[in-house]
């Protein structure tokens, strides 16, 4: 085994890289297997702010994938993080968004209302109708500031793309002429949080994702080795139309082996 200070570890998406839908993705359970038996660091880093750790906790496990809640970071939990910074004394919000990021606002003590807030947030949410786009609306016209928890226009399912938070904030961003602030993938900030809660520096960090626009951009940015898997929403086609590229393709996770894989750092060095 490398020495500690200098041992790879791994950043991984979870849509369309752990699972797709209900379903798992070839290669990710024998993937996170390897990991735990190679005493990597690793940590399951998702811009669906839908979800607690503890249900994504059980999503895994009925997959076959044990692992604790301490191995989950998403976008709801930097949105909290993020206001906890920005208003250390204490803040309010107006929330459209499900359980997921409600629970990370309400850990980080973040008042939730309609009246007066500081902050007007979009998640991921089942419950989006006009009346709430018009409090929103009105919210933000009369001071509040504009956060969303991620920029995915769409979110893969077992039937097909779906809307996700990023195009929950259009009729908003439209109605008001204000732009969200997104703190989820590819925001540096969300990127920096989640090396932090692993301890690792990202010269020996990977980051494994599906999308270009906020993973393997998101990676590359934050000055990690990327790698980005096919199972997902990027096909070779659309690969090729970005301006950067990831260090690797796989087309799963089933193809990466941990241990030797090489960091673009070492990659350069040899």
């Amino acid at each position: 085994m490398e020495n500690r200070s200098y041992q790879k570890s791994f950043i991984l998406d979870m849509d369309g890289v752990i699972y797709t839908g209900s379903k798992s993705i070839t290669g990710a359970k024998e993937f996170v297997e390897r990991l735990k038996q190679g005493d990597y660091k690793f940590l399951f880093l998702t811009n669906n702010s839908y979800y607690t750790p503890a249900q994504l906790k059980e999503r895994l496990l009925h997959m076959e994938m044990d692992v604790t809640e301490d191995y989950f970071y998403t976008s709801a939990m930097a949105t909290a993080s993020f206001l906890k910074v920005q208003k250390p004394h204490g803040c309010s919000a107006y929330v459209i968004g499900g359980r997921g990021v409600l629970d990370e606002l309400e850990k980080a003590e973040i008042r939730i209302t309609n009246v007066k807030p500081d902050y007007v947030i979009i998640a991921e949410t089942e419950e989006y109708d006009y009346a709430r786009i018009i409090e929103a609306t009105l919210l933000i016209q009369e001071g509040a500031r504009f956060i969303a928890t991620n920029p995915d226009l769409t979110g893969p399912t077992a039937r097909g793309l779906v809307p996700a938070c990023g195009a929950l904030v259009a009729p908003i961003q439209k109605a008001t002429g204000v732009a969200p602030y997104f703190l989820g993938k590819p925001n540096p900030v969300m990127m920096f949080l989640a090396r932090k809660k692993l301890g690792v520096h990202s010269a020996n960090c990977f980051m494994i994702g599906d999308r270009m626009d906020t993973d393997i951009v998101g990676g590359l940015e934050s000055g990690m080795t990327t790698c980005l898997v096919l199972s997902g929403v990027t096909t070779p086609e659309i690969l090729n139309r970005y301006p950067y590229q990831p260090d690797y393709v796989f087309n799963h996770l089933g193809e990466i082996d941990p241990d030797t894989i090489l960091s673009r750092r070492n990659r350069v060095e040899n």
